[in-house]
């Protein structure tokens, strides 16, 4: 049973993930260099357990000691834990230089975990002096409330390392499903047509998106995947989009879509800043 794990990165799925850890008797640091986004992220951890407090699902003792379990730190310097989770900025790069930075200050066994959602696991791990410790551990947003969690592998990875991150994953009361390092790995491969389809439809077709999303709902989704690429944020969305679509190639099939190119170089990124392919009463920008 993990005790103590660090998070490096303090934005939405950083502190989902350490809400997630919090939650299950494990004590959480989250990291980040910007002392703005540290408050933010306390201030949304702490209104997320308002609400469950509110809604009975947890009690005020509870709701108090989840808090004190979660530290939030600007020095790199404090990052020492058996687990290290990094949720940083999608470049392989910046994870893999971290990861260098990390391991001069943590002892030879930490174990190191990327959250990319579509970067090969395989170059972050290859770009270190330790890629036998270095994993994919894909969580999906709302990181404490979604129960998937993809462990990718690479031909590194030893397999007592594979079986302590599915035992983490169950003692989080998530559901771990391994897969090799491939483009998309097994979600996001899968998930690229729901929305390219989607903007396909409706850049060609004239075929308005709430209605699109409401045939799409009424069929069983869960939500339509405009509703959904906003959730997301369509950087996030298109950056997956286009990961996938170059490392698989280039098909034609799984070429970005330009509408959602054009929202994204428009800063229009969906419901963190008040619009995107919808508007949601607010906005992050002038």
């Amino acid at each position: 049973m993990e005790s103590l794990i660090c998070i490096c990165g303090a934005g939405t799925m950083g502190r989902g993930i350490a809400l997630a850890c919090a939650m299950e008797d494990i004590s959480v640091i989250v990291y980040d260099l910007n002392p703005a986004v540290l408050a933010g992220a306390s201030s949304a951890i702490g209104e997320e357990l308002d609400r469950a407090l509110e809604k009975k699902r947890i009690s005020a003792e509870e709701r108090e000691s989840v808090g004190q379990r979660i530290r939030f730190i600007s020095d790199l310097s404090a990052c020492r834990a058996p687990i290290i989770i990094e949720a940083i900025i999608e470049k392989e790069e910046a994870k893999s230089a971290l990861f260098m930075k990390l391991a001069d200050i943590n002892n030879p066994d930490t174990l190191f975990a990327s959250n990319s959602s579509s970067l090969s696991i395989t170059k972050i791990a290859e770009q270190t002096t330790f890629p036998e410790r270095v994993v994919g551990l894909h969580f999906f947003n709302p990181a404490n409330r979604m129960k998937l969690v993809e462990i990718i592998r690479t031909r590194h990875n030893p397999d007592p390392l594979i079986e302590r991150l599915q035992a983490l994953c169950r003692q989080l009361k998530k559901t771990p499903v391994v897969c090799q390092d491939t483009p998309g790995f097994i979600v996001n491969r899968v998930a690229r047509m729901y929305y390219l389809e989607a903007l396909r439809l409706a850049g060609q077709s004239g075929i308005d998106m709430e209605s699109i999303d409401q045939l799409m709902e009424s069929a069983g989704f869960p939500m339509g995947p405009f509703h959904l690429m906003d959730l997301i944020g369509l950087d996030i969305n298109y950056s997956v989009s286009s990961a996938v679509y170059e490392d698989l190639g280039r098909p034609a099939r799984m070429k970005p879509s330009p509408l959602q190119e054009d929202l994204v170089r428009q800063g229009f990124l969906g419901k963190k800043t008040g619009r995107g392919f919808f508007s949601y009463g607010h906005s992050d920008k002038a």
